[in-house]
């Protein structure tokens, strides 16, 4: 085997002395990592934003109970993670909550709120009341406000009062209402809600209502969309649906108004159908 003389590998003036050629006391690992080091990542600010549920939520109170109802989009700054979260979470058996804001806070209130009602209705052995789900979140949005982004609604049926709804924005206030709104899709819906509602709908009518509702908003809000989830409490047991977005009751792709903008969308699908809600709170 033909060998190159010791003396042209580092000490031979004829031959360019490299840092690659350098001994080193660290070994070869450390040599690579000091003298080629990778390029750095380019990540977009973005992507380290907090995970936010800027959304459509909306409770609406009917002849016999409440409809709760929001879209499924989660979004950390543009980008969306999430396109089929549940925002209507379970706090007893007919009270839920609709949850806006930063979905950590928001999880965290409602799973607190859930463990309170819970231990309380094992106090005193029968069904708590819509009224006391609601100070609750009130009380602790409101200890908790420089802290946390949470904008809630809770509404639910008991006996005592039927359907009730409460709204509790971010700070703390409880305000009761016929209907709440809250998100960002919220702004677009307002005037919807002032030439649309009306009391003593039927649970039919309070749905297909709520659908629309939420159908328009995420049609011009961004930071909406994915599914519509709706879910009916009264006297009997919840009921809960979740339409696919190539069936919502409106959609401005389908529009004529606006079909030629929109010439490079594809075909809607038609294997999509209405179906419940499956998807957990988390």
């Amino acid at each position: 085997m033909l060998r190159r003389p010791p003396g042209t590998l580092l000490h031979e003036p004829s031959y360019p002395l490299t840092l690659a050629h350098e001994p080193t006391a660290n070994g070869p690992a450390q040599t690579a990592r000091e003298y080629f080091q990778p390029d750095a990542a380019v990540l977009d600010p973005q992507l380290s934003e907090a995970v936010s549920l800027g959304t459509t939520i909306m409770a609406v109170s009917y002849k016999d109970g409440v409809v709760l109802a929001a879209d499924s989009r989660t979004s950390t700054g543009a980008y969306v993670v999430n396109r089929a979260s549940n925002k209507l979470t379970k706090l007893a058996k007919r009270i839920y909550c609709c949850r806006s804001g930063s979905a950590a806070d928001t999880q965290a209130l409602a799973e607190q709120t859930a463990n309170y009602l819970e231990s309380y209705e094992t106090d005193i052995s029968q069904p708590v009341n819509v009224a006391t789900a609601a100070n609750i979140f009130k009380k602790l949005c409101y200890m908790n406000k420089w802290n946390i982004t949470a904008g809630i609604i809770v509404a639910g049926y008991d006996p005592l009062n039927g359907g009730s709804v409460y709204s509790i924005p971010t700070g703390g206030a409880c305000v009761k209402l016929d209907y709440a709104l809250g998100g960002s899709g919220s702004v677009f819906l307002y005037s919807f809600f002032d030439a649309n509602y009306k009391p003593g709908m039927t649970k039919e009518e309070c749905i297909r209502f709520c659908q629309r509702a939420v159908a328009h908003a995420y049609s011009r809000d961004g930071s909406s969309g994915g599914l519509i989830r709706t879910i009916a409490l009264h006297q009997g047991e919840p009921e809960d649906v979740t339409v696919p977005w190539t069936m919502t009751p409106y959609c401005m792709e389908k529009d004529p108004k606006y079909a030629e903008l929109a010439v490079q969308n594809p075909p809607y699908s038609s294997s999509a159908k209405v179906c419940q809600n499956l998807m957990t709170s988390q």
